[in-house]
């Protein structure tokens, strides 16, 4: 019998190879649906217009600590709900830092069922328009 971290998943995006479906450990899994609440934009799923947070938007708003405060709050709820089962949300922390053009998200948790602690960081460019 395989153990909880033996645990695969289908990975997001779906993708077929070869041998059938390909999948993603317990790891892989939960950094796939971190990628998924980032990056939808709210009401982009019509069945779950609450889901995501559009991470995107937030590279070229003022930088202000009031908004980068809200933001951390509604990221963190966000994660909360969809890593629900999959993290221990006392462990969940986000923080933001802002560049020039970019915006840098770290994450750090740990993976309830096995008692891993991992972390995250992404970076997302602002596109120069000219």
């Amino acid at each position: 019998m395989a153990g909880l971290s033996d645990t695969q998943y289908l990975k997001f995006p779906f993708r077929i190879g070869g041998a059938g479906p390909l999948t993603s450990t317990r790891s892989e899994h939960v950094r796939e649906q971190i990628e998924q609440v980032l990056f939808t934009s709210p009401k982009e799923r019509v069945f779950r217009p609450e889901f995501g947070v559009g991470i995107r938007r937030l590279v070229f708003e003022p930088n202000s600590s009031a908004l980068w405060n809200i933001t951390q709050r509604e990221l963190t709820t966000s994660l909360a709900q969809a890593l629900y089962g999959e993290v221990d949300p006392k462990t969940l922390e986000v923080e933001l830092e802002r560049g020039d053009d970019s915006l840098i998200i770290n994450i750090s948790y740990m993976l309830a069922a096995i008692n891993q602690a991992e972390s995250y960081s992404f970076s997302i460019a602002g596109q120069s328009h000219g």
